[in-house]
């Protein structure tokens, strides 16, 4: 089959899930208020694979069928530039505001297959069960999600690299027909408007018997009987897109997911009773570089879409002929930048890997996902600053089309723009810097790759620090 269509899309998730949000199962994810259109926004970005002016950017061919471009496995640092061109793409489309957009995992399971011998190491047969998954989202275009984090019930426990039985997604039997798991896992994004969902393996697991059960790694379709998502509440409330330009498009949902004696057929299965494995298969696999690239693309589109957003509010109060407002956006101008050069150095350095892919340089990009939680939330200050009470002062799309139209027409204007599209503009920073929406952005950011201090600590681990010490241990040893 190939890239599919947004309609394709749409009719595979009207099936038996177990969605439910608000205290109510969900009938068709399709329809539903709090879900319908984040699933056509979707299906609107899957159909931009096949339009004529984007199809070539998004997509790569064989024998005449085509795929998704982050399914690509790049050989060349061309074929890793194709890739960052179309992962930009779809970002740029949604304003980054798709943080798991499917280019995310379709990247991790590209470096999964190419190294598919790092899981024969834990079974033999895992690396077969690797490739086929791959294959079967290279040839069905699935919208994945993923859950990498058990609850937390007991912090003495994780603090010491072990879970919580209570909560924590563990084996409890193993069959001839695969393993029967039962537990929780968290924070499932995209998970009700996904086909299938990964449920990565933790990585922090401790390397001895306890923690053997804990170990695991498979992907299961979204009907698997004793599955069940339990949703946020939704940031669409049903308003008109003039009213939440983002919220009522870019809802992509975050759920707990609960296994209740779920079976897991072993073909499903890639990693099991090996916690050392787990723990490194990221690394080892290259794949958190590929997430980490898609990321990046993802940050860039949404620093450039901030900067446009800081730029069409201060040009239509005028306000851009100051000079410190005009040094306010050149923060948002420098971040911006700053993810433009990360991107382009990690991708210029690409090399190939002991797998035979292609891939970016992971320090630029490792910097990028590092900063970046802390640049975005001052993104939103600058809105939030730049935007003062014109963030509050919006009166709604229905207030042009009443009798206090004539009101709203004269009163929220400004010179530069016409009153209903100033109004439109100012909802939009709205949904970007104070909704409901907004504020979950910003959280996400901050935490889209883990903990700000475990991801700083993981990068200080990983530096080549020993040649900059050396340095200075030379200059002290001069004698002149």
């Amino acid at each position: 089959m190939g890239a599919c269509t947004g309609a394709e899309y749409l009719e595979r998730l009207r099936d038996s899930r177990d969605v439910w949000i608000n205290g109510e199962r969900v009938a068709d994810v399709t329809t539903h208020p709090d879900l319908a259109r984040g699933a056509a926004t979707l299906a609107r970005l899957l159909d931009r694979q096949h339009a004529p002016d984007t199809r070539d950017l998004l997509t790569f061919a064989v024998d005449g069928e085509r795929y998704p471009m982050a399914l690509l496995q790049p050989k060349s640092v061309d074929d890793v530039v194709r890739r960052g061109a179309a992962m930009y793409d779809w970002s740029r489309w949604s304003g980054g505001m798709i943080g798991r957009s499917p280019d995310y995992l379709n990247c991790s399971f590209t470096a999964f297959a190419a190294a598919a011998e790092y899981f024969a190491e834990s079974r033999p047969e895992f690396a077969g069960n690797i490739r086929a998954c791959y294959e079967r989202i290279l040839r069905d275009d699935l919208v994945l999600t993923h859950t990498l984090v058990n609850p937390s019930y007991n912090r003495a426990l994780s603090a010491k690299g072990l879970a919580s039985e209570e909560v924590a997604l563990r084996v409890v039997k193993e069959t001839d027909a695969g393993l029967i798991v039962n537990g929780a896992r968290l924070l499932a994004t995209l998970g009700p408007l996904s086909d299938e969902i990964a449920v990565f393996p933790s990585t922090v697991l401790r390397a001895d018997e306890s923690a053997r059960p804990y170990a695991l790694a498979f992907v299961v379709g979204n009907d698997t009987p004793g599955m069940r998502y339990i949703c946020r509440d939704s940031y669409d409330s049903g308003k008109s897109l003039f009213d939440a330009p983002l919220s009522g498009r870019f809802e992509e949902m975050d759920c707990v997911v609960i296994f209740n004696e779920v079976l897991v057929p072993w073909e499903r299965v890639f990693l099991y009773d090996s916690p050392d494995l787990c723990n490194r298969v990221f690394a080892e696999t290259n794949a958190v570089v590929h997430m980490m690239h898609q990321v990046v693309c993802k940050n860039l589109a949404k620093a450039e879409f901030i900067v446009g957003l800081l730029c069409a509010m201060c040009q239509a109060s005028e306000r851009d002929r100051d000079m410190a407002v005009q040094g306010q956006i050149a923060e948002a101008m420098w971040i911006a930048e700053s993810m433009r050069a990360f991107l382009y150095s990690a991708e210029q350095q690409a090399a190939e890997d002991q797998w035979g892919m292609h891939v970016p340089l992971r320090r630029p990009l490792d910097t990028a996902r590092n900063l970046f939680p802390k640049m975005y939330p001052r993104l939103v200050e600058l809105v939030q600053l730049l935007g003062s009470s014109s963030l509050m002062a919006t009166p709604s799309e229905a207030d042009f089309e009443n009798e206090i139209a004539p009101d709203v027409e004269k009163y929220f204007g400004l010179v530069n723009l016409p009153s209903r599209d100033r109004v439109a503009l100012f909802r939009l920073a709205h949904d970007v810097a104070i909704s409901g929406f907004g504020g979950r952005q910003a959280l996400y950011e901050r935490f889209f790759f883990g903990p700000q201090n475990v991801m700083a600590s993981v990068f200080y681990k990983l530096y080549d620090k020993e040649r900059y010490v050396e340095r200075v241990r030379e200059l002290l040893a001069r004698e002149f």
